[in-house]
């Protein structure tokens, strides 16, 4: 019985992915109007994560690189999902854009937004992140920035995760993960 189950809920994790997969845009903005808008946000994001933590901008600057969501949106019945798109840097050079899909089934209703901010510790954890091997629930391993808790810092499997909350309300007690997609920037 307990096998059927975690097939049962494998399925439907699946189709709600799928879900949120075809009904989305796509990871790189189509513009130059819309990449000009995403990067504004981003840098805007950044600032807003200082200023909430000042020990970030050191984060950033140590580690091997990082991907910014300005705007994260999730809503849940029951079943929820959540989308979310962003930049990735590598060594301090933007390198292309990402965009964060989310599924959970459980014992949940709300929504809410967030900004978030992954840190890689290292080329491994960021290569893994560009193939799509990062996926992780960012509830379980996130850091509050505008907490202002102590300055210890844990990366978890290479990977160090601030969300900075925006709006709405989200009472959850549920199943799921974050999955990303990562497009390089084109070359001309």
């Amino acid at each position: 019985m307990k096998q059927r189950t975690v097939s049962l809920f494998g399925m439907l994790m699946a189709l709600v992915l799928l879900t949120l997969a075809g009904c989305s845009e796509p990871v790189m903005p189509t513009t130059p109007a819309s990449r000009d808008y995403m990067s504004a946000r981003v840098k805007g994001t950044i600032s807003e994560f200082i200023s909430a933590k000042p020990l970030i901008k050191k984060l950033m600057a140590s580690a091997y690189g990082y991907a910014v969501l300005p705007s994260v949106g999730t809503g849940a019945f029951v079943i929820g999902g959540a989308e979310g798109r962003g930049e990735v840097f590598e060594q301090g050079r933007f390198i292309g854009y990402c965009k964060l899909t989310s599924a959970s089934i459980g014992a949940q209703v709300g929504g809410q937004s967030f900004s978030e901010l992954i840190l890689f510790q290292n080329a491994a954890t960021m290569a893994a992140f560009k193939e799509g091997e990062t996926t992780f629930n960012a509830r379980a391993s996130a850091v509050v920035a505008a907490s202002g808790g102590g300055t210890a810092v844990n990366y978890v499997r290479g990977v160090l995760v601030y969300v900075l909350p925006l709006q709405g309300f989200m009472a959850q007690a549920a199943i799921g993960g974050q999955h990303f997609t990562f497009a390089p920037l084109l070359s001309d």
